[in-house]
């Protein structure tokens, strides 16, 4: 794939957008790609309302050959300021279908095919949540883990925002995603490679810096911990951590390719914003 810019495309990525604050609204006012056919992966977290999600999807599927979009825990929060009050499965629902209208590719969608440098590879959005299996140490239940989290003052606000309907939870919602996507990887032809894009990371090894221990119980759940291994994962793209980085795990690679929160990325040394190239890797031709 050779862009009509003159250069061979790039498949990108970035998360949590957060653009409810101003200085990230300008940031992804800022994004562009850096050839005519670059497609741009985004792992969630964009912002806690529809519109704020649509501008900001709409804007960027309008620069770049494709966007690919799965939704982080923020997007699935029926938050007070919404003027859209669905929950649960509706919600993810009704934010698909405004994709579908964008031309922005869900987890809902056909796995496309990434046939630039590095490639062919399959890019799959994927939509899994988690299911409190992440526990902090000393703990064998989700009621231990809460009631730990809960001395500690870390509780996620998806326990007030991140309504699960019809799921009697958000754990059996999780592993009702989990077997249908399960079934989806495993159709993919033989031999083609995978780039899994999730807002929660396919393993608990990113956890291992986390300030607060405790707050992975609401980072991703352990029925995918040998995916990475089964499918022949290419590199795991997430973000929610908020802590931009690439790690290797038994050869695989994860990126977490989070903006954060201004206060997070203001702290950084690298320009904020900043879209981490996945395919062509390192050591690969652009």
């Amino acid at each position: 794939m050779t862009s009509t810019a003159g250069g061979a495309a790039q498949l990108l990525a970035i998360s949590d957008l957060h653009i409810g604050y101003p200085e990230n609204r300008a940031l992804v006012e800022g994004m562009r790609p850096g050839t005519d056919d670059d497609w741009l992966l985004v792992a969630g977290d964009v912002a806690e309302t529809v519109a704020d999600i649509r501008w900001a999807l709409k804007t960027l599927a309008a620069r770049f050959r494709k966007v690919v979009w799965v939704p982080g825990n923020h997007e699935l929060w029926t938050h007070p300021s919404d003027a859209v009050t669905l929950r649960g499965v509706a919600r993810y629902e009704h934010l698909v279908e405004m994709c579908r209208e964008l031309g922005v590719t869900t987890p809902e969608d056909p796995y496309p095919v990434w046939e630039g440098p590095g490639g062919p590879v399959a890019v799959a959005p994927l939509f899994l949540l988690y299911d409190y299996s992440f526990l902090p140490a000393g703990c064998t239940t989700k009621e231990q883990g809460l009631e730990y989290a809960r001395g500690t003052g870390i509780v996620c606000t998806d326990e007030y925002l991140l309504h699960p309907d019809p799921y009697p939870s958000r754990e059996a919602w999780c592993r009702a995603r989990v077997a249908e996507t399960e079934r989806r990887l495993a159709a993919l032809p033989d031999g083609l490679p995978v780039i899994p894009v999730n807002h929660y990371p396919l393993h608990r090894h990113p956890m291992d810096v986390l300030w607060h221990p405790e707050f992975a119980m609401w980072c991703g759940t352990d029925l995918t911990a040998d995916w990475h291994r089964r499918f022949r994962v290419r590199t795991m793209v997430y973000g929610h951590l908020h802590i931009p980085r690439t790690t290797w795990h038994e050869g695989v690679r994860f990126e977490e390719v989070s903006v954060g929160y201004p206060r997070e990325w203001s702290k950084r040394s690298g320009p904020p914003g900043r879209l981490r190239r996945i395919l062509p890797g390192e050591g690969e031709e652009l």
